[in-house]
């Protein structure tokens, strides 16, 4: 995964939360057959959640009977039990394979021997994202119309996040200092297709979903669902930490967070807690809570006094969970969950603060389906990290949290995901349970470096413990996988797959200088850079420019709001001259070859939404991606650059390179498996006939089950 611009245009997430909050029925919006979600106030959950808790026990024995009258029917051509899938983000299979030779993964090891490994073709390009759509729908891009984090807006050239777009209510009635909505807001999933377990639902086979990218806003289906990557936190964004500073020098601009400086008097800090915008407001401004901080030198530790609590706090260690309660008016509350953390006391004061994560027992958006299940979950395992970018990758990137802290907070979200994982395991006799867990991603990200010595992000001298996280953390999840498989019996199939690998990410490149500096891009007369988000380029010359990860678009007639390309003739001969000078560019300053091939957007496999494909998708060399500041829409007359961030291993380059892992307690009947074989697989493995919109296969041969199963089942339909 790699969220480049965490707080882009996603505000209107809390115009939702706000406004929908007053009205007085709830929100439905219908994304495609049968794919709903609802936007609740607090106190409308509070009373649904009572409501259908009640009808739920007295029409308990009637639903019971009702199951097992489906149930019989829906799993009799069933070939298995259960379907168990491990998902470990960017598992990277050399390491796999080299670890496993060295004795170290010894429960991949005995499943590899009991079934099958292989590498897994990834989807291009090979971004999280994408991937997951195509695990869940079993189609190509095309067919699932998400092609990165990022998607842009032609008629402005700015970027949207591409999963999901929530706008404001048409229709508003102003009543004092307040806007009152009279309209429902617009509410748009972006992913298409369907899931598999959307298929299974329908057919009658139970799943539980937990944390899977893209599945924000929930959609209905016959099962549990709780929402994984791409969901916000209260402020509408992907991620914003806090971090609070009396030193001055801290006072500057960090990606990804809000800094708020403080001042002591004697020891006592006054502050607040910088909390989402009211959008309620004809004047929008933002929510705050006091905070007051008592500092006790002498016992290391201070006391925080907001929203009623007091919160003891030793340094060095992160709080529990701690609830807060934002009121924009009108009676409405907006709760949040958060955690705390003293980097230091003395000489001056530095605290991190987490994203404001909407509270599962109360939520402010829906983040699971039913939307009680997060409630269930809440009351059951306490409060847990409800944001879809759970782990703060640029609070380690911008030194606001050591890397001691960051592993910390990384493993404690895992530890969450995990006790979410064998609730499902216990709790689902029959059907399906698939699980995302995003450390396996966010370390490698943050200590690839620790595997190349010769990483610019090495600080002279920094050979500590960290070389040996990424062997620990394949160590870690190998364990899980043991402990998993302890819960399955015979009956039931094992999947443990990453949806892509991972390489070194060393140098950077400037796709929009490079744009610039050989004429397809052109800034403002009078510009020699221009600021992020193409502020000073001149549309009205520029033919060509990149967004996102790891696409370039043609800025075309009819298409772009300023296009100059025409359609046809002339922009058969762009491509061809980009696709023949981009492909096999080379780093001079380290004679490498930084770029290895270009995808043209026309070759790539059909589907109704191809059209929203970028122009080009870049396939990166190992050792080189996008530059931080080309994703952001910079232009300057730096082509490569050094990575310096603690950000030093990626994905996002030439998908040949990064194959994801396959494991399974079941030979496999291909060669090569692809992520988009998943999808069709589970469907055939509970004996339904995959969707002919699907581009997977099959990928395991029925035979080859436990041939006890089907006369297990027969028995106990006798």
């Amino acid at each position: 995964m790699n969220p480049t611009d965490k707080n882009t245009r996603n505000k209107t997430v809390l115009s939702v939360i706000l406004l929908t909050a007053c009205m007085s029925i709830p929100l439905q919006a219908y994304i495609g057959p049968g794919a709903g979600f609802a936007f609740l106030s607090s106190f409308l959950v509070l009373f649904l959640t009572f409501f259908l808790a009640l009808f739920s026990f007295l029409s308990w024995p009637f639903r019971l009977i009702g199951r097992l009258i489906k149930g019989q029917k829906a799993y009799k051509k069933s070939n298995i039990k259960k379907l168990v899938i491990i998902g470990l983000d960017g598992l990277e299979p050399t390491l796999v394979e080299k670890y496993m030779d060295q004795g170290k993964l010894p429960h991949l090891s005995e499943l590899k021997k009991e079934g099958s490994y292989s590498r897994l073709e990834t989807t291009i390009p090979s971004i999280s994202p994408v991937a997951w759509s195509s695990f869940m729908t079993g189609c190509h891009p095309a067919k699932h119309n998400i092609f990165d984090f990022l998607s842009r807006d032609p008629k402005t050239y700015l970027p949207d996040l591409s999963s999901a777009r929530i706008g404001q209510p048409k229709r508003t009635l102003s009543l004092g200092k307040f806007r009152i909505p009279l309209s429902k807001p617009e509410i748009k999933g972006l992913r298409k297709s369907v899931p598999f377990w959307k298929i299974l639902g329908d057919n009658g086979i139970f799943s539980t979903i937990l944390k899977i990218p893209i599945t924000f806003p929930p959609e209905k289906f016959k099962g549990h669902l709780i929402s994984g990557m791409c969901a916000p936190d209260l402020k509408g964004s992907q991620g914003t930490f806090s971090f609070y500073t009396s030193d001055p020098k801290q006072v500057v601009n960090r990606e990804g967070g809000v800094i708020i400086p403080v001042s002591q008097n004697g020891n006592i800090i006054k502050t607040f807690i910088s909390g989402p915008e009211n959008t309620l407001l004809k004047n929008p401004k933002e929510l705050t809570l006091p905070l007051e901080i008592d500092i006790d030198k002498n016992h290391n530790q201070a006391v925080l006094k907001t929203d009623s609590q007091k919160i003891c706090l030793k340094q060095g260690m992160f709080s529990e969970w701690i609830k807060l309660t934002f009121k924009p008016g009108l009676g409405i509350k907006i709760r949040s969950v958060c955690r705390f953390y003293i980097t230091s006391l003395e000489p001056h004061f530095q605290m991190y603060m987490t994203p404001l994560n909407i509270d599962p027992e109360k939520p402010a958006l829906p983040i699971s389906h039913p939307f009680i299940y997060s409630v269930y979950l809440g009351k059951l395992l306490g409060s847990f990290t409800t944001l879809g970018e759970a782990d703060d990758t640029w609070a380690l990137n911008e030194g606001i949290l050591s890397e001691e802290s960051f592993l910390k907070l990384t493993y404690d979200t895992h530890s969450e995901t995990e006790a979410m994982l064998f609730n499902a395991l216990d709790k689902t006799k029959r059907g399906v349970v698939a699980c995302w867990f995003q450390a396996t991603d966010s370390l490698q990200h943050m200590f690839f470096r620790y595997l190349d010595k010769t990483h610019p992000a090495l600080k002279s001298g920094q050979t500590n413990k960290s070389e040996k996280v990424i062997e620990e953390l394949y160590i870690k999840m190998d364990e899980l996988v043991g402990r998993v498989r302890q819960k399955i019996d015979r009956k039931s199939v094992l999947i443990v797959m990453s949806d892509h690998g991972f390489k070194l990410f060393r140098r950077g490149v400037n796709l929009n200088s490079w744009l610039y500096l050989n004429g397809y891009l052109h800034l403002k007369e009078g510009k020699k850079t221009s600021r992020e988000w193409f502020k000073d380029v001149d549309w009205t010359r520029t033919r060509a420019y990149g967004l996102g990860l790891g696409g370039i678009y043609l800025n075309m007639k009819g298409r772009e709001a300023q296009g100059i390309v025409s359609p046809g003739d002339e922009t058969a001969v762009l491509k061809k001259e980009l696709f023949s000078r981009l492909s096999g560019l080379r780093d001079e300053k380290e004679d490498k070859v930084a770029i290895n091939k270009i995808y043209d957007k026309d070759k790539l496999p059909p589907g109704p939404y191809k059209d929203n494909c970028p122009d080009f998708i870049v396939g990166y060399n190992e050792g080189y991606r996008v530059s931080w500041d080309s994703v952001t829409g910079k232009v300057n007359d730096t082509l490569f650059e050094d990575n310096t961030k603690a950000w030093s291993g990626d994905h996002c380059i030439d998908p040949l390179v990064v194959p994801g892992i396959f494991f399974s307690n079941q030979a496999l009947k291909i060669e090569k498996p692809s992520i988009v074989d998943i999808a069709p697989t589970a469907l055939d493995l509970f004996g339904l006939k995959p969707p002919k919109h699907m581009d997977g296969r099959m990928m395991m041969e029925p035979g080859l089950f436990d041939p006890g199963i089907k006369k297990d089942s027969k028995e106990k339909e006798q």
